[in-house]
């Protein structure tokens, strides 16, 4: 079961991707000569409108192929890629990313909708020399409401106590056994690493969540914006993530995953229901989106810079020069999708399974 939710997800993702070329080619008359999700021997397929479709085996890519779409092959008639002109060619190229982003969008906002799960404010631990414990807070308090504002989850309450200073006193409205309280207690600032390497100082009271959830959910409306607040929130973390692993301030080794590792965690989702595999698939997507328009050949944003270079020089890189940068890029994506697997292995014990499955 698992396997299949894996291969649905996947599915899904480059299914979307693809028919973001596919439908944005079909409006500026290009010719699709073939749609495929997958690769290897073909499953099935079938032919329409001078377009063959099919399903591979391999369910871990897909293609969309254009007529005319690389120099050898272009003869220049009008309903070619390269006949296209370099803007419609650029949103061709990319509508796929593009559709992606709009699929995690669309994710988040249906998430909202439905009910998004968030920690509780219930105390579930008191740290030790902290003001909670000092104030006499219990485990199993709710909090209602920090200095009269009122707090429903543990993120918000987190954000209004990290931004208080050292020796601040907040009133923490308190729920226990049925009867309200109101409850002084001290804020204390400690340094502590971001996940950037960056020191950052923090207000604390010292306590920790259990681990109860609810649902939070929003109208129409409201869900729409939250969702783009997600999705703006979520793009910024990840171009600044990719930004320090570039300078060598965050590990490439622990922020990355592959196939293997979105096995894991599509598996893991899916034992939790269906918000968290949907909210699984908005954030792939998204990711997928932003990996595809990074500047490398083969990717779309490899492909995007060779427009941009076109239009700026007024004419095409040679095939040569394409050529080569192109196996240039592949070999970099290559080198990638090796180490990235082969530390998915080591990361998820794959190769201790197999070593006691053999000498069992």
């Amino acid at each position: 079961m698992s396997i299949l939710i894996f291969i649905f997800v996947l599915s899904i993702l480059i299914l979307v991707h693809e028919l973001g070329h596919f439908i944005i080619a079909k409006r500026m008359g290009v010719r699709v000569e073939q749609f495929s999700l997958g690769f290897g021997p073909k499953v099935f397929g079938w032919k329409r409108n001078k377009t063959a479709y099919s399903v591979c085996v391999i369910p871990l890519g897909g293609y969309v192929k254009m007529a005319g779409d690389n120099p050898e092959e272009f003869k220049g008639n009008s309903d070619e890629y390269l006949a296209k002109s370099v803007g419609q060619r650029a949103a061709i190229v990319f509508s796929g990313p593009l559709l992606n982003y709009v699929l995690a969008f669309m994710c988040f906002w249906f998430i909202f909708i439905l009910g998004a799960p968030n920690l509780t404010c219930r105390v579930g631990e008191l740290l030790d020399n902290f003001g909670a414990q000092e104030a006499g807070v219990e485990v199993g308090d709710v909090i209602l409401a920090v200095d009269g504002q009122e707090v429903k989850i543990w993120q918000g309450l987190q954000k209004i106590i990290m931004e208080k200073n050292e020796g601040n006193v907040v009133s923490l409205a308190i729920l226990r056994n049925g009867q309200k309280l109101e409850i002084p207690v001290r804020i204390k600032q400690e340094r502590m690493d971001t996940i950037w390497g960056e020191k950052k100082t923090i207000g604390l009271i010292g306590i920790r969540p259990t681990d109860e959830f609810i649902s939070i959910k929003y109208g129409f409306i409201e869900a729409f914006f939250a969702a783009g607040e997600k999705i703006f929130y979520l793009t910024g973390l990840t171009l600044k993530s990719l930004l320090w692993m570039v300078l060598g301030r965050l590990s490439f080794r622990d922020s990355v995953t592959g196939p293997l590792g979105i096995f894991y965690i599509t598996k893991e989702a899916a034992h939790l229901g269906i918000v968290p595999l949907i909210q699984v698939i908005a954030i792939i997507s998204m990711s997928l989106s932003i990996f595809n328009l990074l500047p490398l050949p083969v990717l779309d944003g490899g492909h995007l810079l060779f427009i941009l270079v076109e239009k700026i020089r007024r004419r095409r890189m040679s095939i040569a020069a394409e050529r080569l940068i192109t196996q240039i890029g592949m070999s970099i994506i290559v080198l990638l999708v090796v180490f990235v697997f082969y530390n998915d292995l080591l990361r998820y014990g794959v190769f201790n399974k197999i070593s006691q499955w053999w000498f069992r």
